[in-house]
């Protein structure tokens, strides 16, 4: 090799170790960047968050402090560097580890290595050389020298404005943390830091619950101790003979002036001081004193009077009021489910100093707007909170809130113990098997707002859940429809989205203010003008949609494609008995189609045993077999996994007392002439309304002017319910003072609830007017502690429904309840033959294996019993008249 060729060879062989030294350098910075990047991102993968609501993941939570600056920072940089592509990494993976071996050969034949080197050494210095040169040529090509230029580019750490470079897309994020997708919606300082001090009070007000629920304790015993002592004072001495079984003498006790049980107590250890009481008879005599007041205590609930205002009553509602702010949060509510899901929020916040909370939604993330809100309604409880001391200490009149929601105060009462429900009656005797199963379930109650469930109302809503398909058939008044939300709650955060009611629409508006008020639910209401618009917004957002059973049929399409319709409630179930019907039709689809079902119904039968077969063939096909057969202890054992029922009496003692009046009401010259006439025509209807078709000068309106005269000295409203429209529009008429209606069934639904809301407004003696089909069903009208009928209804169910309108939880009068009677007659006519259907369909859910006193009937034709008493009638009035039965009626026997 000659002078040249080494000089040629000497500048390949610089070129070629500098292009080895600048790959070494890239590989090293390159090496170093992706270590520094993977453990920033192995710090932001620490530092994320995930944050629930109701049950699911809503949002990734990245704290965005100093250290997530530079973090951030280095995943920017790294982003800002060129992209080294497979061919390049393979390239400088070869100038950095293959190709120093070929440029040390090559070495071999420059300087004096060339008179050194072995003829072996020489002949692989030349091929290396060769090789190199050869590389050279391909690099030029290839433009490797402008290629590592490119990529020669420096690792440079710093910081960034996070939430400027987030908010921005700058940062590739998702690259990293897959998780955190899209633009984050920040939350500042400010507002994490108020979130920060709200959760700290709620926690340490939970913490403080305990202090509250012993004052409410102690309260509710003051109550029962006080009602205790008068019933001791007024139990006479013979009572701790009796105790005793005649072994003490209380002869001495009666001489020295002491009268009752009460007495002996009060006199205490100076009872050795009176005479004729010795040493060993005074212990005797206190300690059976004492057992006679340990047993009255025992046995005394605590009860809560509001005509009897006493003092132990309102420091017991006041230490209630006072448990109730501090336990709603210890109870399952809203307020406490949205704190425990804000509290990591925060306390994320706090250990890592964040200066603001950068928040990527999943495909679970509600409006950044209710984040917002929930954030506020945290901090507002806790706000209010903060104002509630122990024993009840507060603004406004511990009075006036029990009258508004009278049901939370001895809902608190039950939960406390002191008023503890009968648990096999709350269970409505369900097999054994079937309570344990319920037993198990916990009930999730994050989205009900309610201060507390009752316990057979939990118990109701687990039935629901455990069993899948059922029906609840609960006494009127005992609130089915929070049962029926406690479960659709439940099922919200366990993760489910789409809820259906259907019901009649009476009872629509009622529904979404209960669904409202009750719960955190969101409420569509599918029925009048905005029905297609609230058919769409419940598609996409979900929650409660509540329709009627003439509005399912617009909608049947496009339920049928929602696919996560999670449960289906149906209100008034006894609609849909008759399996024919369209409406039954499209309903029992529905039901067949979710996985879940809850029927409604306090009458889940009137007239036959097989319509009641129908609503379970819905729900469970097969449970029910023979019925034909009519045995009421088969039928019993067989409905039992499907039904459950339970009576006022048996779960609600706070229950007002229910007081039912038979108003037997001579006929006057104006009733009997209209009678009579009806009866010559045959009028069954006309019968049924000529005792008080006459006005003023009709028996029944002079006594019905009585009532609602009594009942406005007393402050008290009264409903009065008749069949016949006519009724109604006379009764108003003739009626002083206030008098709201008629309510009809021709009355808009939510006409209907401004009715209510209107009466229970007014002042004492108002007077509601009402069809009673129409203010029978699905209304609460509490207000009314007076209710009158105008004449005995066709199917006992009708009254009870109606009754059970204004005797119900959260009353808190007695129950006045007068139905109106000739004393000669149809009305006459009808009780007995009603008596005679009660007698049938007792035997068969009177006393049921699910529960007590469901009203059932049996086979009655309607028509065949009007035909029954005109022709009686007509016999009884006109043969001695006419001296003949007369012609047949005519078919005028409508109801």
């Amino acid at each position: 090799m000659n002078r040249e060729e080494r000089r040629d060879l000497e500048a390949l062989v610089t070129r070629v170790d500098a292009w080895i030294t600048q790959a070494r350098s890239i590989r090293s910075q390159r090496g170093t960047a992706s270590d520094v990047v993977q453990e920033s991102v192995e710090h932001l993968q620490r530092s994320t968050l995930a944050l629930h609501r109701g049950g699911r993941i809503a949002w990734q939570v990245l704290p965005i402090n100093p250290e997530a600056d530079v973090r951030l920072g280095d995943l920017l940089a790294w982003s800002r560097m060129p992209k080294a592509t497979s061919e390049d990494t393979r390239v400088l993976r070869f100038l950095a580890e293959e190709l120093p071996t070929q440029v040390r050969a090559a070495r071999s034949l420059l300087g004096l290595r060339r008179f050194l080197s072995s003829n072996r050494r020489k002949e692989g210095a030349f091929a290396a050389a060769s090789h190199l040169a050869d590389f050279r040529a391909l690099s030029e090509r290839g433009q490797l020298a402008p290629r590592l230029e490119a990529l020669d580019v420096p690792f440079l750490r710093g910081g960034v404005d996070a939430s400027r470079s987030l908010g921005q897309g700058l940062i590739p994020l998702e690259t990293y943390l897959p998780e955190l997708i899209g633009r984050p919606f920040f939350l500042d300082q400010r507002r994490v830091k108020e979130l920060d001090v709200a959760v700290s009070r709620i926690r340490r007000a939970r913490g403080q619950e305990a202090s509250y629920r012993d004052a409410a304790l102690k309260a509710g015993n003051g109550v029962r101790e006080a009602e205790a002592r008068k019933l001791l004072a007024e139990m006479p001495l013979d009572r701790l003979r009796e105790a005793t079984r005649d072994r003490l003498r209380t002869a001495p006790l009666a001489n020295a002036g002491v009268t009752t049980v009460l007495d002996v107590l009060n006199l205490g250890g100076r009872i050795t001081s009176l005479p004729g009481i010795g040493e060993k008879s005074a212990p005797q005599l206190l300690g059976a004193a004492r057992t006679l007041w340990q047993t009255t205590f025992d046995e005394t609930p605590a009860r809560i009077d509001i005509r009897g205002r006493t003092d132990e009553a309102t420091a017991l509602l006041r230490a209630l009021r006072a448990w109730d702010a501090a336990r709603s949060l210890a109870g399952g509510s809203a307020l406490l489910s949205r704190a425990d899901e804000l509290a990591p929020l925060a306390d994320r916040a706090r250990s890592t100093g964040a200066t603001s909370m950068a928040l990527y939604p999943t495909v679970h993330a509600p409006d950044p707007d209710m984040l917002r809100q929930d954030i506020r309604t945290v901090c507002d409880g806790a706000a209010r909170l903060s104002t509630t001391a122990p024993r009840g200490r507060g603004g406004g009149n511990v009075w006036d809130d029990f009258a508004s929601r009278p049901a939370d105060y001895f809902s608190l009462l039950s939960e406390l113990g002191i008023n503890p429900e009968d648990e096999a009656k709350s269970t409505g005797g369900l097999p054994e098997e079937i309570v344990r199963a319920i037993r198990d379930l916990g009930l999730k109650t994050d989205h009900l707002k309610v201060a507390s469930l009752r316990g057979y109302q939990s118990f109701a809503a687990r039935f629901a859940l455990v069993r899948r398909k059922v029906i609840i058939g609960d006494e009127m008044g005992l609130g089915k429809t929070v049962e029926a939300l406690a479960a659709l709650a439940h099922l919200s955060a366990v993760g489910k989205s789409h809820f259906l009611v259907i019901c009649p629409a009476a009872v629509v508006t009622n529904w979404t203010r209960e669904i409202s008020a009750k719960s955190t639910l969101i409420a569509h209401r599918v029925h009048g003008p905005e029905r297609d618009q609230a058919m769409r917004s419940w598609i996409r957002r979900g929650g409660i949609a509540v329709t009627t059973f003439e509005t399912l049929a617009r909608f049947q399409d496009r339920l049928s494609n929602v696919q996560d319709l999670a449960c289906v409630v149906v209100d008034e179930a006894h609609y849909v008995k008759n399996p024919a019907a369209q409406r039954s039709r499209r309903t029992a689809e529905l039901i067949e189609r979710s996985p879940r079902a809850i029927l409604l119904t306090g009458t889940p039968l009137e007239n036959r045993i097989e319509e009641f077969a129908s609503l379970v063939g819905y729900l469970q096909p097969g449970l029910l077999e023979d019925v034909a057969e009519r045995n009421p202890h088969r039928f019993r054992r067989q409905v039992a996994p499907a039904y459950l029922r339970r009576n006022q009496e048996d779960v609600l003692d706070e229950l007002p007392e229910l007081v039912e009046v038979d108003e037997f009401v001579p006929l006057t010259a104006a009733d009997r002439t209209a009678y009579r006439k009806a009866v010559a025509e045959g009028n069954f209807s006309a019968m049924r309304r000529s005792a008080i078709g006459e006005g003023r000068g009709s028996g029944k309106v002079q006594r019905l002017l009585e009532i609602v005269g009594e009942a406005e000295d007393n402050g008290r409203r009264v409903i009065v319910f008749s069949h016949f429209l006519d009724v109604l529009e006379q009764v108003a008429d003739v009626l002083p003072g206030e008098v709201i209606g008629p309510l009809t069934g021709s009355v808009p639904a939510a006409r209907r609830q401004d009715m209510v809301d209107d009466f229970s407004a007014a002042r004492g003696g108002a007077v509601l007017v009402s069809q009673i089909q129409a203010g029978g069903v699905g209304l609460n009208i509490q207000a009314a502690s007076v209710v009158v009928i105008c004449e005995p209804q066709l199917k006992p169910t009708v009254e009870w429904q109606a009754v059970a309108r204004a005797h119900r939880m959260g009353q808190l009068e007695s129950v006045q309840v007068h139905r109106l009677l000739n004393e000669e007659g149809v009305d006459q006519r009808i009780r007995q033959i009603l008596q005679r259907k009660k007698a049938l369909f007792d035997d068969f859910a009177r006393r049921s294996a699910t529960a007590e006193s469901a009203p059932e009937a049996f086979d009655v034709s309607e028509a065949e019993l009007a035909r029954e008493i005109v022709a009686e009638e007509r016999e009884r009035l006109l043969s001695d008249q006419q001296g003949t039965p007369g012609p047949p009626p005519k078919e005028r026997a409508g109801p």
